[in-house]
């Protein structure tokens, strides 16, 4: 469909709405209005009046012959340039949401908003003096947001707060302040069907982890003489992938005890290995994990359905699930995430609710709701692989919220993808006290996040700008890059100065 931009540049606004109300048609930016066809001319003035500026915004969207009005006018726009900026682009979302709500008649679980973190939204009115509940309120009422979802919202930005709090508290004495350090191992015992993450599998590229593990030690050796130089004390560690479990023991003890010995870690609250999948968890890898100093780790089913689980291709079965969880136990570990994936292919409503019901059995500290994000790259979408209604998925969601609470969870982050069945959400339940202090640092951009190996560093400033540096993806670029990704490490010490 054809976009025309009047008075306003916000081309990412405009798309995200057209991706989330009518399927399936892809936004294509033109200068001049076409004759004929389906397209959306989006205008934005601004007007004065009551000694105040405001952006009114008129949406006209001609779709299958039919014209559909939607206006929006914004609260009066601040002279500072984010605050107004942010003001006039959730004017533009809200005039074309309006008008394609009106074409397509599609409910949406998070109604207007776009972007990872709707959450943000409600931490952003309570900093501005609103009280949670209005807040939660106003996402309904002016977001179109449901009310589940609002409630999902406020618990969210509820343990973002105190996760704020209780980091500001722990570490403001430390000179440079805190950070996050995530370690990136991108190799996979074989490819979900789900997947489109950048990762090896290991029986094409086994040739490669001893080369890829020797560079990751050199990265980790360049950023902690910068963090010895610049003062930051680390907050959390955070070790995924890919599947780190996927080094054999010995491996995974180098690793271990390199980067123990490589970075000052008296401060660390947190020491979390994903290990992932349950067929690549062993009492030997559980043992070096307790042994390094790990606190928290991750036995990840997705589903505990047989069916399910050959359908996306993993090689582990239900008793594998049981039998890791036991195995972590018995090694001490009293912090334990599970991931569960809703809307997977062959799975039902029914059966999502009997996969959480059988890991609720078990106890874990964190469960992590995912939706199915049906990513281009991954077999599911190439391939075109039925998978569950969004109603179905709906159903399975609405079903599992009052399950965990009545068990004892609360939901403390959230974040969206693109593509996701039904257009539904990824949440991390935990019990009291057990929230994932890695996961809120970098979903809700608490604290800079440096990464090691394959990842994303995010520099994040007390003004909240962020700078994000990009290490190789694959693995053998990685290899054959490393000296360009350590001669990076010298913006990160510029930013950690710049804070002092």
């Amino acid at each position: 469909m054809k976009i025309i931009l009047v008075g306003n540049s916000y081309k990412y606004a405009a798309e995200q709405i057209l991706l989330q109300t009518i399927p399936g048609e892809k936004p294509e930016f033109a200068d001049e209005i076409p004759k004929s066809g389906d397209f959306a001319v989006v205008t934005l003035r601004e007007l004065a009046g009551s000694g105040a500026v405001r952006a009114s915004v008129s949406a006209r969207l001609s779709l299958g012959g039919k014209t559909y009005l939607g206006r929006a006018v914004s609260r009066p726009l601040s002279h500072d340039t984010i605050p107004r900026e942010r003001e006039r682009q959730r004017a533009v979302k809200l005039a074309f949401f309006r008008a394609a709500r009106r074409a397509s008649d599609i409910e949406l679980p998070w109604g207007a908003t776009t972007g990872i973190r709707p959450s943000t939204l409600i931490t952003r009115m309570t900093r501005s003096g609103l009280g949670e509940k209005a807040a939660a309120r106003a996402l309904v009422r002016e977001y179109y947001v449901s009310s589940e979802r609002a409630e999902l919202a406020l618990d969210s930005a509820r343990a973002e707060l105190a996760a704020r709090s209780l980091l500001s508290e722990k570490y403001h004495e430390y000179l440079g302040g805190a950070l996050a350090l995530y370690v990136g191992i991108p190799f996979c015992p074989t490819r979900c069907a789900y997947c489109s993450f950048v990762s090896q599998s290991v029986e094409k590229s086994m040739k490669l982890l001893p080369p890829f593990l020797d560079a990751l030690k050199h990265e980790a050796d360049a950023l902690a003489d910068v963090l010895k130089r610049s003062g930051p004390r680390v907050a959390a560690l955070y070790i995924g992938g890919g599947t780190p479990t996927t080094l054999d023991a010995p491996a995974l003890d180098s690793l271990l005890t390199h980067l123990n010995g490589a970075f000052e870690l008296s401060a660390l609250r947190e020491y979390t290995v994903e290990a992932g999948r349950p067929d690549t968890i062993t009492a030997e890898k559980l043992a070096v994990m307790k042994a390094r100093g790990v606190t928290r780790i991750s036995v990840n089913p997705q589903t505990m359905s047989g069916d399910v689980l050959r359908a996306i291709g993993r090689r582990h079965t239900p008793e594998d699930t049981y039998a890791a969880f036991a195995l972590a136990r018995e090694a001490g570990f009293d912090a334990i995430n599970m991931d569960l994936i809703a809307g997977l292919p062959r799975d039902s409503e029914d059966g999502f609710i009997a996969s959480l019901d059988a890991v609720l059995a078990l106890g874990p500290e964190n469960i992590t709701v995912h939706t199915l994000s049906l990513k281009r790259g991954s077999r599911v979408t190439l391939e075109n692989t039925p998978t569950p209604s969004g109603a179905e998925v709906s159903g399975a969601l609405s079903r599992a919220f009052p399950a965990l609470r009545s068990a004892g969870y609360l939901p403390y982050y959230l974040y969206r993808q693109k593509f996701t069945s039904g257009g539904f959400e990824n949440t991390g339940w935990a019990k009291p006290g057990q929230n994932c202090i890695y996961n809120m640092i970098m979903m809700d951009e608490i604290l800079p996040v440096l990464a090691l190996g394959s990842g994303v560093t995010k520099l994040v400033s007390p003004e909240g700008r962020i700078e994000r540096i990009f290490n190789p993806k694959y693995p053998y670029e990685y290899i054959e890059r490393i000296d360009g990704v350590l001669e990076k490490k010298s913006r990160i010490e510029d930013f950690l100065r710049s804070k002092l």
